[in-house]
Order: C-alpha cells, then sequence, then structure tokens
C-alpha cells in the first residue's frame, strides 16, 4: 500500500503577534490558535514569512516555537520554520524543535548568497542528516532568488527520507505541478503543498496535498470548506470556494510585504489583537486599512460584518 503524505490539507501560516514594545504577545497569539483550530484547519505553520521570522533573534524564535508546541498541545500538526541564512544556525533551530516536541520543520533555502546546487544539496543534506524530524523545503524563488527545481527535490528525498515535502510559493503552476509528476510518482509520500491560496485547487486536482496560505489566516473557513468539498466530490461547492479565494488573493497588492494585512483582517473578524509588526515592515496605512475593510465586508459578509 502507497503511503501518503505526512500533512495533509489547510495548514496556515500562522501570523504572530507582538505588543507595542515588540514584545511577542502570547495572550493574543493563543486567540489566534483557538480560532484557527475552532474553524477547522488541519495544521499551523508557526515562524513563515507571515510569521515574520527573518526578522526576529534566534532567541525570539525558540520563543516562539516553544509556546507554540506547548499551547496548541497536538491538536493539530505544529510546523515551525528553522530556516536562516546559516547552516548551523538552522540545524541548531531544527534540534531544538525536535526537543520541544514539534511535528515538522519547514526549511527556506539561504536567501541571500545564491549557492550553486552542489553547495545547496549539501545545506539540505546536513540539516537532514542532523535534524531527526520531517523536513518540508519551501520554495520561494521571488524572495530566495534561487529555484528549488523539480529534479532537485527529488533527488533529496530519495537520499534523505525525511525531506518529507515542499511549499511551492511561485507563480507558475506548471512548476507545482511538474513537481507533483517528477517526485510524487516516485514517491507517494512527498507531500507538496502550494504557498499561493489560489493555487490550492490547482493543486490538489494535479495530486498534491494542501495549502499553506496567507489567507487562511483570517478567512480560514474558505480553504476549509474547499478541501472538505473536494474530498467529498462536491465540485459546485469546490468552485464557489475557489472563486473566494481568486478574489482575497487580490489583497496581496495591497501593500509591501504584504504578511501586515493579515493582523487587521483578524481584528476586522472581532478578534482583539495587536497589528504592531516588526521592522522595517510597517503597518497599514489609514486608507488602507479602510480599503481592506470595505474589500472583506464586500467578498465576505458572512464573516466580515
Amino acid at each position: 500500500m502507497k503511503k501518503s503524505a505526512l500533512f495533509k490539507g489547510v495548514i496556515p501560516p500562522i501570523s504572530i503577534l507582538f505588543d507595542e514594545k515588540g514584545n511577542f504577545d502570547k495572550e493574543g497569539q493563543k486567540k489566534v490558535v483557538d480560532f484557527l483550530i475552532n474553524a477547522g484547519v488541519d495544521g499551523l505553520f508557526f515562524l513563515g514569512s507571515s510569521g515574520e521570522f527573518a526578522n526576529m533573534s534566534i532567541d525570539t524564535r525558540k520563543e516562539i516555537a516553544e509556546f507554540a508546541v506547548a499551547y496548541v498541545n497536538k491538536r493539530v500538526p505544529v510546523l515551525i520554520g528553522i530556516g536562516t541564512t546559516s547552516t548551523k544556525e538552522t540545524i541548531d533551530l531544527g534540534i531544538h524543535a525536535k526537543h520541544i516536541g514539534a511535528d515538522g520543520v519547514v526549511v527556506i533555502n539561504p536567501y541571500y548568497y545564491k549557492l550553486n546546487d552542489k553547495a545547496l544539496f549539501q545545506h539540505y543534506a546536513s540539516i537532514a542528516e542532523n535534524v531527526d524530524l520531517p523536513i518540508i523545503l519551501y520554495n520561494f524563488p521571488a524572495l530566495t532568488g534561487q529555484d528549488l527545481s523539480p529534479q532537485f527535490l527529488l533527488n533529496l528525498a530519495k537520499e534523505y527520507p525525511n525531506i518529507s515535502g515542499v511549499k511551492d510559493t511561485i507563480s507558475d503552476v506548471g512548476h507545482t505541478r511538474e513537481i507533483i509528476q517528477t517526485v510524487k510518482r516516485e514517491i507517494p509520500s512527498f507531500g507538496v503543498y502550494c504557498g499561493f491560496d489560489d493555487h490550492f485547487l490547482n493543486t490538489l486536482a494535479n495530486g498534491g496535498d494542501g495549502s499553506i496560505g496567507l489567507t487562511a489566516n483570517f478567512a480560514p473557513e474558505i480553504q476549509v470548506n474547499l478541501y472538505k468539498a473536494y474530498k467529498e466530490k462536491k465540485f459546485d461547492e469546490v468552485i464557489k470556494n475557489h472563486k473566494i479565494i481568486a478574489d482575497l488573493v487580490s489583497l496581496y497588492a495591497l501593500d509591501s510585504p504584504f504578511l501586515n494585512l493579515a493582523k487587521d483582517a483578524l481584528r476586522l473578524r472581532g478578534l482583539d489583537v495587536s497589528t504592531t509588526v516588526i521592522p522595517p515592515v510597517t503597518e497599514l496605512s489609514e486608507d488602507k486599512k479602510a480599503y481592506l475593510e470595505k474589500f472583506l465586508k464586500t467578498v465576505l459578509p458572512e464573516y466580515f460584518n
């Protein structure tokens, strides 16, 4: 019997909350975690791009990881982002994630130097050899400047079985399809997850496993409904939710980086949480906040009115 992917479905890259002094806001974070779990998500990814990991100290990242595992308390799987520009620091964060009981880790490729294929392979090989957890690679070439090709992923996964999936954040839907065709056909348990929300349906239809997209932070029900309907072959419902997701993704153009809008959207959902972001990221301007509110009340009136 073929093994399936270890993680499946809707896994929000959770927004990390901070108080006005820039300290991690545990009480606010609890509200977001409970909100998402109650909405039926299939897992939570802490310390991804939406979680502002790149602007945090290593100590802060460890503090948040410890909170995440303890507070979620096995209600859903917890994935911890451990990527850095340093192989040694990434391994250290991975060992820490294993020690605290995380279910898996997510590793973006180094995003300053462009490495040759041999160096990049060795980077991931070293992590896989030292971190005894399922490892999901994070392909985001628009930010790292370097793509993880389907053949590169296959070569890694064949040699290191704990490299168990990829989050493919790329505009070209054909790239994700090629990963599915190249890697999953040979290793069915290799998980393939879209990073852009509006690729969720394409990913599932091509044989992929789930979505790790920002809009699931504040409108988790839409992706949860799509996934449930897809499994039940209720394709009218699938298309309905896909169209809503396509509308929501237009919000990505509202600001750069767009991760700030998720916190304001959570407040619009009725959660009393901070919208503080870590510099150099800035909060949404008042006119953009007004646009966001009007947009969400128009597209999803049942959740935002």
